[in-house]
């Protein structure tokens, strides 16, 4: 389990500017000359530290680079442990485990597919640039465009209230006369006036 405690955290810190430092100064070995250590976990009880590393190479020989790179560093594990020790002033120096770290190279793949989106984009701004409507290039009508003999809902509205008489519209819309008349022409047909 990584250290999750602030001494774990500071050890691992430790340990890590400790192995960085003394590859460069103290192991010579060619091996190791493109190798980057990329973080340092340490257990909560300081027992095990994984130390991960990263290699840049050169194209079409990373695997064996980093087959060769990783038999130096488990050669190399001892003294780097005694170099850890010495300068951490712990008393249990905790067990080296390197690890190769895979996020550097995933990184190189998602900068790839993004490298193929901006692409794409490229290509569809270009499409853009000579592409022409189906139809209009505005479909919808606006109000300061509409000719004079047009009308929206309300000018039709207050067309057709104009054309009412007042004393045929009562408040709720019926026409006053026209329920009269009817009153009186069911009257007449009960009595037989017509």
């Amino acid at each position: 389990m990584a250290g999750t405690n602030p001494r774990a955290a500071r050890v691992a810190a430790l340990i890590q500017r400790v192995i960085a430092s003394s590859m460069e100064a103290q192991l010579h070995d060619k091996r190791l000359a493109s190798v980057t250590i990329t973080d340092v976990r340490v257990t909560n009880d300081l027992q095990i530290a994984k130390v991960y590393w990263t290699q840049l190479g050169h194209d079409g020989r990373e695997q064996g680079e980093r087959k060769r790179a990783k038999q130096a560093l488990d050669q190399a594990k001892g003294r780097l442990r005694s170099l850890v020790g010495s300068k951490a002033g712990l008393r249990l120096t905790p067990q080296l485990q390197f690890i190769y770290d895979e996020v550097p190279s995933e990184a190189h793949e998602i900068e790839d597919i993004l490298a193929v989106a901006h692409k794409r984009d490229e290509e569809i701004a270009k499409a853009r640039e000579t592409a022409q409507y189906a139809g209009d290039a505005d479909p919808y009508k606006h109000p300061e465009e509409r000719d004079a003999d047009e009308f929206d809902d309300d000018d039709e509205y207050d067309e057709y209230a104009d054309d009412l008489d007042d004393d045929d519209v009562e408040g709720n819309g019926i026409g006053v006369e026209t329920l009269e008349d009817d009153a009186e022409n069911a009257t007449d047909e009960a009595t037989g006036d017509r």
